[in-house]
C-alpha cells in the first residue's frame, strides 16, 4: 500500500513539473558592441527582437527612464544578467573596411501569455 501511494505522488510531482514546463518559454536577444570612432569606449546595441523604426526611439532605458549608458561590454553582460539572461554565444564580425564589431547571444526564460499558447 505504501509503494502504491509512493508511486502516485511521484506521478504526481512529475505531470505538475511538466506543466510548469509547458507554460514556460526562451527568448533570446544580441547584444552588440562596436567600438567608438576615437575613443577606447564601446557603442552597445541590444536587439529583443522587437519592430523598430526610425520614428521610435527603441534605446535601452533605465527604471527612470532615463537612456541607459554602459561603460564597457562587460557593463552592460552584467546588467543584463542582472536581469536574469544567460550568455549562449559571443562571436566577432570582422570587415577590412571598418572595426570588429563583437555579438553576444543571450537567452532568458519568460512565462508565457494567454496569446502566446
Amino acid at each position: 500500500m505504501k509503494k502504491l501511494v509512493f508511486l502516485l505522488l511521484l506521478m504526481v510531482a512529475l505531470k505538475s513539473n511538466a506543466q510548469k514546463d509547458s507554460l514556460r518559454v526562451e527568448q533570446y536577444c544580441e547584444l552588440v558592441a562596436t567600438p567608438r570612432l576615437l575613443s577606447s569606449k564601446v557603442t552597445i546595441d541590444i536587439d529583443y527582437g522587437d519592430e523598430r523604426s526610425v520614428w521610435n526611439d527603441n534605446r535601452l532605458r533605465d527604471e527612470n527612464g532615463k537612456l541607459k549608458k554602459f561603460n564597457t561590454v562587460i557593463d552592460a553582460l552584467n546588467f543584463l544578467g542582472k536581469d536574469g539572461w544567460k550568455l549562449v554565444n559571443a562571436f566577432p564580425v570582422f570587415s577590412t573596411n571598418a572595426p570588429s564589431v563583437y555579438h553576444y547571444v543571450l537567452k532568458k526564460e519568460f512565462f508565457k501569455t494567454d496569446t502566446e499558447q
